[in-house]
């Protein structure tokens, strides 16, 4: 059953024949939605008027994320990056994320497109996913270490540039971690306590550890992610990671 928000796309735009034509799609592709995929609301809203908020309110209400606090939305960002590459999201993080709400921005369209993977993944087939991504018989698909990507082996010299960098900030690994502070999601976790005050370090401290140690590598690392043959709900979180990460790059570029 069609929802309203697309059911009045449709009808604004002479029908699904047409409302395919003008966004450049096939008619079945229409056919069988049955609400306006996260990444085709944009074009919708384009060729028809219909404002993004009511094709797709649930993406698109007045509890998108604000602004307010720059600081406090990075840490936030790092976070959620974090917890999903350093384990599969279960069934409740991924009920959670299924009702994130987006703005128009590129970011806010990876938010969306991640919501919309969330809504279509079970907690059991995202489980092997990450497996198959990370983990794997042998190894995973990818591996998600600054090291590697920087020398083609693990544990060398940029984890170790990256321990000495941390040592001065008095930060050291948690007990119980197993994996090299060089992970990806480990230095989410990093970058998520120095922009959220978490992680007591000087005022630029991000910034070293982002232009050191993960600038030089991590993009590549997400778009890798994003269309890894593995991936599915991954893809999203790699397309959400390339996303933020050249947000980063942008600030950290601008003059202080």
């Amino acid at each position: 059953m069609r929802d309203q928000g697309l059911s009045e796309a449709i009808r604004a735009a002479g029908g699904v024949s047409e409302l395919a034509r003008q966004i450049g799609i096939s008619q079945p592709s229409v056919s069988n939605w049955a609400r306006i995929p996260a990444e085709r609301v944009v074009s919708v809203e384009a060729v028809t008027g219909i404002d993004r908020t009511v094709l797709r309110p649930d993406l698109y209400g007045a509890t998108s994320i604000q602004p307010d606090d720059v600081d406090a939305a990075r840490a936030q960002e790092y976070a959620l990056l974090a917890t999903l590459l350093m384990r599969a999201p279960d069934a409740a993080l991924l009920s959670k994320l299924s009702r994130v709400r987006a703005d128009p921005s590129p970011l806010g369209l990876a938010h969306a497109a991640l919501a919309e993977a969330a809504e279509k993944n079970t907690a059991d087939q995202v489980a092997r996913e990450y497996f198959d991504l990370f983990i794997g018989l042998g190894r995973g698909e990818l591996l998600p270490y600054g090291s590697y990507y920087l020398t083609g082996f693990l544990h060398e010299r940029p984890l170790a540039r990256l321990r000495e960098d941390l040592a001065g900030f008095g930060i050291a690994r948690g007990d119980g971690v197993v994996e090299p502070e060089d992970h990806a999601g480990i230095l989410c976790e990093i970058m998520s306590g120095l922009a959220g005050g978490q992680l007591s370090a000087p005022a630029d401290a991000d910034r070293l550890i982002f232009e050191k140690h993960l600038k030089p590598w991590i993009g590549r690392f997400f778009a890798d992610l994003e269309n890894a043959e593995a991936a599915n709900f991954y893809k999203q979180v790699g397309a959400l990671g390339r996303s933020f990460v050249e947000i980063e790059k942008q600030a950290f570029d601008l003059p202080t």
